[in-house]
């Protein structure tokens, strides 16, 4: 169970907002919520900056698919630049399958370095944190609807 909730700021609300509600807009052009058989090539996923201020060192995000009933979804994340993510957790479970890079992950105290094709799962509400390295990617799938509950702030701006 998570441990006390810091107090969000307007950011870190923003941020949730923006993940929960407006990243789902780009459902309704075709890519996300399907019931049946579907398929994406790369080349035409559609991405959103999540950090849009952070121009071109913000992580980018491409909801895959969507269940219309379950909201268990499917997306992508990558990373130009090498950064922190801070201690956080999901109402969900989730797994992460690496694709590009070597990212760390941390939960309780322990430390694990994956590279590309690793794979790993967190249990609903286990507050864990990551090192993403320069031009990273994953895949991460959660059983529920995604979300992003930030224990200590959500993260900093990479430096140049």
């Amino acid at each position: 169970m998570p441990r006390q909730r810091a107090v969000m700021s307007r950011r870190d609300a923003a941020f949730r907002v923006a993940v929960i509600l407006g990243f789902g807009t780009q459902l309704l052009d075709g890519q996300g919520s399907h019931d049946g058989y579907m398929s994406l090539k790369f080349g035409d996923l559609k991405w959103e900056k999540i950090e849009p201020a952070w121009g071109k060192h913000s992580p980018e995000i491409s909801f895959l698919r969507i269940d219309p009933k379950t909201k268990a979804t499917h997306l992508l994340i990558r990373h130009p630049k090498a950064m922190h993510i801070p201690r956080h957790w999901h109402t969900a479970n989730e797994t992460h399958t690496v694709l590009r890079g070597t990212y760390v992950f941390e939960c309780e105290g322990r430390k694990d370095e994956l590279g590309p094709g690793s794979f790993n799962y967190f249990p609903s509400k286990m507050i864990h944190e990551a090192w993403a390295p320069n031009d990273g990617m994953f895949f991460i799938t959660v059983d529920g609807a995604w979300d992003v509950n930030w224990v200590d702030g959500s993260p900093k701006r990479p430096r140049d």
